[in-house]
């Protein structure tokens, strides 16, 4: 499986990007996808993720901000971010779980990058204040 992250770039603060994950894999709309980001210096962290049946789960420092889709006709998942601040700049990874049609709704579990075992590039964004 491999995975294919665009839209990254500059924007100052207060900006908007829209950040795209594809895949060639026809039945992505099984999974679990995430978006994750790593922060020059940092551990990577986690930024929002979306089930199979379309819940959603954000980071606190994203909520409100961000947005997750999918469109599962294109193999794509999306990640929709406004309000940019300096202190999002990362390289943001997408993500696909390991797990067919998962059914738990333990927010821990979407969470958490050892659920996902097939990862993008990464694709870089950078806000300027």
């Amino acid at each position: 499986v491999q995975l294919q992250a665009s839209g990254g770039g500059l924007v100052q603060a207060g900006g908007s990007l829209r950040l795209s994950c594809t895949t060639s894999e026809p039945t992505l709309f099984n999974y679990a996808m995430a978006w994750f980001r790593q922060a020059s210096g940092k551990e990577r962290e986690f930024a929002a993720a979306i089930t199979p049946s379309r819940s959603t789960y954000y980071a606190d420092s994203v909520k409100g901000r961000f947005t997750i889709s999918r469109d599962n006709a294109k193999n794509t998942v999306y990640l929709q971010m406004n309000s940019l601040q300096p202190e999002d700049t990362a390289v943001y990874y997408c993500s696909r779980d390991a797990t067919f049609r998962p059914t738990t709704k333990w927010a821990g579990y979407y969470t958490s990058s050892t659920t996902y075992n097939y990862w993008g590039q990464g694709t870089q964004v950078t806000v300027s204040s």
